[in-house]
């Protein structure tokens, strides 16, 4: 049923929002393109039907997931994440159309690629596991630990998490402070949660950084995990908490939707950022461009997580955090939260000569080089550049295209993410369409039209992870 309705509706959208694209519209488009309808069945009708729908919704995401991409579990061998608990998955995973290498691929213009239809599906914005509905998806491993530890319970009855666990920050992941780089990781290997922050950080942190911790950690009222009619939890429940996506400060894959975009179908699959380095970044948001952390989660509280929507918040119970005493509290603790130490660089953010090796030497003077990836990815910043760009991946496929609900659109201008840890953090891109950094290089080098050899290639992916 949802097959048979999403191919009906989804097109008619799609030309919607192309005709406002190109052409003014004679009339408005409906009202719930912008604001969310409210729920017009009793919950345990919505649960039987979301219930009966998720094994087709699953296999269709399975689906596109195989199509796009080769999943299967190949480590680099030696190469494991900052905590030492997950090795990281390599080699280009994303498939090619038949009769294609990446070189020959690499030889087109974007005109040819596009009219040919030749852009690899995997290089394609990736949808939300069911993009008609959206909302947070949490990792299985996030789910079990807050349910062991709180008894509070992320699993929704309607999907589950969609990329194979290989494929995913290791977890729990390492904690590093700014205020204390001689204690390494300060987790002890455990998931903060709010029943172990106390006994993990007393000590360490100032009653400040606590405070800003425990509420960090206090689940609130927010979308698909609360107590009303539109939730997709079994049970009603307290919330959902700022580090349920951030956790440990780190990413854990968790995704949403732009809460940027409207209509629905037009809202791209958006991954949790990582925490750390957040002292650095002078912009907060992948659109939004809000200037300080504290904006950031004064704003989010405000517009029911991440869907850009305060309607549906002040009907859930909001939780407005107060600016002068609360959120400042807030935001120096993820201000303290440190990158994952890089042995390898030296406090300009270049590789000592003396400790890395000729491969890594080779690749740094890519990414400054021929492959330009220093242009957005400042080393003495952090990696980043504190602007938004704008790739125009569109130049290389028709828009306008629906692919498991989302409409092909262009993207627009995004934020320059931050390449320390970087290894850390997959997948890539903001919507995780790029499962390794192998694929991430492929995807830059036709993007940007760099050209570089398989052994440039390859030595950009070992500079990568020094990083």
């Amino acid at each position: 049923m949802f097959s048979r309705a999403s191919k009906a509706i989804v097109p008619a959208c799609g030309l919607l929002i192309l005709a406002g694209a190109i052409a003014a519209v004679s009339d408005p488009l409906p009202p719930d393109a912008t604001y969310r309808p409210l729920p017009t069945l009793p919950f345990s009708a919505v649960k039987t039907a979301d219930e009966a729908q998720k094994p087709q919704v699953t296999q269709q995401q399975s689906d596109l997931l195989n199509q796009r991409y080769d999943l299967s579990d190949r480590p680099v061998p030696g190469v494991m994440m900052s905590g030492g608990r997950k090795p990281v998955q390599g080699g280009v995973r994303v498939k090619l159309p038949s009769g294609l290498t990446w070189d020959s691929l690499a030889a087109m213009s974007p005109e040819e690629i596009r009219q040919k239809g030749l852009l690899p599906a995997g290089f394609m914005p990736l949808p939300h596991v069911k993009q008609a509905t959206g909302g947070q998806v949490f990792p299985t491993n996030q789910i079990d630990e807050i349910g062991r530890q709180e008894g509070r319970n992320l699993r929704r009855f309607d999907v589950d998490f969609d990329l194979p666990d290989r494929f995913t920050p290791e977890f729990p992941p390492p904690i590093f402070l700014t205020t204390h780089p001689e204690l390494g990781d300060v987790s002890r290997g455990q998931l903060l949660t709010i029943k172990n922050f106390y006994e993990l950080m007393v000590g360490v942190l100032t009653p400040v950084q606590i405070e800003g911790l425990r509420l960090l950690l206090t689940p609130f009222p927010q979308e698909e995990f609360n107590q009303t009619e539109d939730r997709k939890v079994a049970e009603q429940s307290l919330g959902v908490t700022c580090l349920d996506c951030h956790s440990n400060f780190h990413t854990n894959a968790a995704f949403h939707q732009t809460p940027d975009v409207r209509p629905q179908a037009a809202r791209f699959r958006l991954d949790t950022v990582s925490l750390r380095g957040v002292f650095n970044q002078q912009i907060h948001g992948s659109k939004r461009s809000l200037r300080s952390v504290e904006d950031f989660t004064q704003f989010e509280q405000r517009t029911a997580y991440f869907n850009g929507d305060h309607v549906s918040a002040q009907r859930k119970g909001i939780n407005r955090p107060d600016r002068v005493d609360q959120v400042p509290m807030m935001a120096q603790m993820q201000n303290i939260i440190d990158f994952p130490p890089a042995p390898k660089l030296d406090p300009f953010g270049r590789l000592d000569p003396a400790k890395a090796t000729e491969q890594e030497l080779a690749g740094e003077r890519v990414f400054f080089g021929k492959g330009r990836c220093a242009e957005c990815h400042v080393a003495q910043t952090s990696f980043m550049d504190n602007n938004m760009h704008d790739l125009k991946l569109e130049r290389f496929y028709q828009i306008g295209q629906t692919v498991n609900g989302l409409v092909m659109l262009p993207d627009g201008p995004i934020k320059t993410m931050t390449l320390r840890g970087i290894k850390d953090s997959p997948p890539y891109l903001h919507d995780g369409r790029l499962p390794t950094l192998a694929d991430t290089v492929e995807f830059f080098n036709l993007v940007l039209g760099v050209k570089l050899s398989q052994e440039e290639k390859d030595n950009l992916v070992a500079y990568l992870m020094t990083l």
